[in-house]
């Protein structure tokens, strides 16, 4: 029987970069402090200790620089994992991962591969203000080429990212900064989960929920509140933005007739836009009421912790959108 451990979410990260650091040595890690000080979060704290500075080693404060030495080793057969310290500053480096990491696998034909892991802490969490707080996954969805990976839990924290560090196509790997402190259930020893496999975290007839990283909780504190009601709610994780698992949406959808979209990136370009004309092309006639989005308001975030929440999809928002579209 498998052992199961509760882990926070970025011991699983730390856990996964030190197994796969031990099991294969073309694996290293560099970024802005992921050396000694561990990661401004935390997420490679002892690593350098354990493997050495040729492994786990500090870079300049340059994202351009991060990410394109990073398509450099992967291309010449490396497995770099490079770390933005916040994934607003994906901005920086668009050109090294949009072009060269997404698509040099293409246009060189095939005869080279880009495994390269971008992790980037995502999201608003006690403040950061517009330049730290944002969930720029939407952005990359036209990023052929890319993986855009989006993990709720240590499990699949975990789970995903020994997966993507063997994956021979490059990922960029969101982790929710407010998900780093909360633990969870992981299993011991070699665990591994698919990328662009959806997980569906509860079953349910009336209405499907689809929420990415941070509002996959949210979703169940609703259900949980709509169940009282007697709505019985269906909720789907794609854990990834891209691949998407659409069979798995489309296949609750045609069931339920009903979706409501939860994230905390903004409505206008965000992961749930693609999802809602996925199902107007392929479940249109399955919809008994119009799609509806709970998303992060369409503005900046401020500084300020207080006015902060104000921005952010409640579990209660996500209620009242599930009462309107089964009303």
């Amino acid at each position: 029987m498998t052992e199961i451990r509760q882990l926070t979410f970025v011991q699983a990260i730390n856990e996964a970069l030190a197994e796969e650091l031990e099991r294969d040595e073309n694996v290293f890690i560099m970024g802005e402090d992921v050396g000694s000080f561990g990661g401004v979060f935390g997420a490679t704290k002892g690593l350098q200790q354990t493997f050495g500075s040729r492994r786990v080693f500090d870079t300049p404060l340059s994202e351009t620089l991060i990410v394109g030495a990073g398509v450099g080793a992967a291309i010449v057969g490396l497995r770099p994992v490079v770390e933005l310290q916040y994934s607003d500053f994906v901005g920086i480096a668009m050109d090294e991962i949009y072009n060269k990491a997404a698509k040099w696998r293409y246009m060189h034909g095939g005869v080279l591969s880009v495994p390269l892991v971008i992790r980037a802490p995502e999201g608003a969490k006690g403040g950061g203000g517009a330049e730290h707080s944002q969930s720029p996954g939407g952005m990359f969805q036209s990023a052929f080429g890319m993986y855009v990976v989006m993990p709720s839990n240590p499990a699949d924290a975990k789970g995903l990212l020994k997966s993507a560090i063997r994956s021979d196509n490059p990922v960029l790997f969101l982790e929710h900064k407010a998900l780093y402190s909360k633990s969870g259930p992981v299993p011991n020893g070699e665990h591994l989960v698919p990328l662009g496999r959806a997980a569906t975290v509860r079953t349910g007839k009336d209405v499907t929920i689809v929420a990415w990283g941070s509002m996959v909780s949210r979703a169940i504190q609703a259900a949980s509140t709509l169940a009282e009601q007697g709505i019985d709610s269906e909720i789907i994780d794609p854990r990834c933005i891209r691949p998407l698992d659409s069979e798995a949406i489309l296949e609750s959808v045609r069931r339920t007739g009903r979706l409501v979209l939860v994230h905390e990136a903004p409505r206008p370009g965000g992961p749930g836009a693609e999802v809602a004309a996925l199902v107007a092309e392929h479940a249109l006639d399955s919809l008994l009421a119009p799609i509806l989005r709970v998303t992060t308001a369409d503005g900046y975030f401020p500084q300020s912790v207080y006015l902060e929440k104000f921005m952010l999809p409640t579990a209660l928002d996500i209620v009242n959108a599930v009462e309107k579209v089964c009303r």
